[in-house]
This record gives C-alpha cells, structure tokens and sequence, in this order.
C-alpha cells in the first residue's frame, strides 16, 4: 500500500510539473505546434533513462524500489504527456494539417527514443 501512496505523490507532483511546464514552454513558443508536449515527453524520456541506469542496486545512486517506482512511475508518469500527444495529433489531422501532424509524431518518438538513450548512457557513464 505504502508504494501506491509513493507512486500517487510522485505523479501528482509531475502531473503539476507538466502543467507549468507545458504553460512556460507554450508562452515561448506559441500553440501553433505542440511544442511543449513534445518538449515534455523528450525531458521525462530523458529522465526515464537516466534513472533506470543509475536507481538499480548496482547503479551510482542505489535507491529502493519504492524511490525507482515514486520517480520511475510516478513522476515521469504523470509528467509525460502520450495521451495529450495523441490527442493534439488527432487535432491537428482534424485540422487538415497533416504534415503538422506527421512531424509531431515523428519527432516524439525519434526524440524521445534518442533521450531515453542518452539519459541511460549518462546514467551508464556515471556509474
């Protein structure tokens, strides 16, 4: 039970983290593309990573299981954003704007698979 309530805080905590941030980098950028969206799921890719590389018993900072599932669950689960991807992709084709939509797509997964990488080769570097 213990670890629910440590997964709930820990994506409410992100869940909050991607409003503000999805707020700041929107003011940035401007809301024709969903750029903090993808900005979103890039960093909790990157973050994802880098703990699995560096939470395990053998990794640089050994943490318990309930630490690895607070952050690995619970904050970037509630940080990172794939509904909202999907449904702001949606809105996009909606609109007719298919190459919007196709870059978005595209984009997420080729960053967020190339921060994922780098954030567990941090984590491996450091280890």
């Amino acid at each position: 039970m213990q670890a629910y309530l440590w997964i709930g805080l820990g994506g409410a905590l992100g869940s909050m983290a991607r409003h503000w941030s999805n707020g700041a980098v929107s003011t940035m950028a401007g809301v024709g593309f969903p750029w903090g969206t993808l900005a979103i799921n890039v960093l909790g890719s990157l973050v994802i990573g880098f703990a699995a590389a560096t939470m395990g018993a053998d990794g640089r900072f050994p943490s318990s299981v309930t630490a690895q599932q607070f952050l690995m669950v619970g904050v970037c689960g509630g940080f990172t954003t794939f509904s909202a991807f999907s449904l702001q992709t949606l809105a996009l084709v909606q609109g007719g704007q298919w190459l919007a939509a196709g870059a978005n797509a595209a984009l997420s997964v080729v960053l967020c698979l190339i921060a994922v990488w780098l954030g567990y080769a941090a984590g491996m570097a450091l280890r």
